[in-house]
């Protein structure tokens, strides 16, 4: 569905089910340069589970309006401005990647909005290599190559899902290069400037999840238990032979997860 924020049009998707008045809510945001498919599992997951859910296009990506919004800050005070739009007093907030940084500064400055945080591909810090920030800027195709080569564990990289014809390799490359002009190289910006994740996460007061990748080249395991270290009321659950897209990538073993944190 669509909805107006801040006069833009904003998309989000509901997981194909009405929802019933009182049902809790779950917003789930994506990382940089996606959009909300890469939700698209644990979108009718959790509809299908008696809850609400969005899985929302941040401005300027998937089929939201743009612009885009340049900071990690902006983008949690906009994620705020939605939940007004759609009539959610509170809710449950789902990141991956930069929406986990977004998600972690929402909860900071807007603890009475919150339910819980589930934190995916996190780590207390999400410096961008170089290289990896100077191809995107430039829009090479090298940015997503690169990126899908160090995020996806080695499984995923050649095959083995069990969902039958889902390459999630292709299928990551592909999002990635379909993102908007300069979109990529704005979001890992916001990531390379956020600066040190712990400064939000002593700020958090309600239930903060982690779930892990065991594999995960771009936010390391250790990084993100550091994380969850300095938040109070944090759990951390780790896949196996997982990368960093792992909504993608072990969708069940994530299935298994969600329904011990919000079913």
């Amino acid at each position: 569905m669509d909805v107006i924020v801040s006069g833009r049009s904003v998309h989000v998707s509901t997981g194909g089910r009405v929802h019933a008045i009182g049902e809790p809510a779950v917003i789930l945001v994506h990382g940089a340069g996606l959009d909300r498919t890469i939700w698209q599992m644990q979108t009718r997951n959790i509809a299908f589970q008696g809850r609400q859910v969005y899985a929302v296009d941040l401005p300027g990506h998937g089929r939201s309006e743009g612009p885009v919004l340049e900071t990690i800050t902006e983008m949690a005070d906009w994620l705020i401005n939605l939940m007004d739009e759609i009539n959610l007093e509170i809710a449950t907030l789902m990141g991956h990647s930069m929406g986990s940084l977004i998600i972690l500064d929402a909860a900071a400055r807007y603890s009475n909005r919150l339910e819980r945080l589930v934190l995916t591909g996190v780590a207390e810090t999400m410096p961008v290599h170089p290289d990896l920030l100077s191809a995107a800027n430039t829009n090479k195709p090298l940015a997503p190559e690169l990126i899908v080569y160090w995020g996806l564990g080695d499984q995923a990289q050649i095959g083995g899902h069990p969902l039958p014809g889902l390459w999630v390799h292709g299928a990551s490359e592909v999002l990635l290069k379909n993102a908007k002009m300069g979109v990529l190289g704005n979001d890992l910006a916001a990531c390379d400037n956020y600066g040190d994740a712990k400064h939000s996460g002593v700020k958090v007061t309600c239930p903060t999840y982690f779930v892990l990748g065991q594999d995960d080249k771009m936010t390391p395991i250790e990084s993100g238990q550091s994380l969850a270290a300095a938040i109070d009321q944090s759990e951390v659950y780790i896949l196996e032979k997982c990368g960093h897209m792992m909504m993608l990538e072990r969708p069940n073993e994530m299935y298994k997860v969600l329904r011990s944190l919000i079913f």
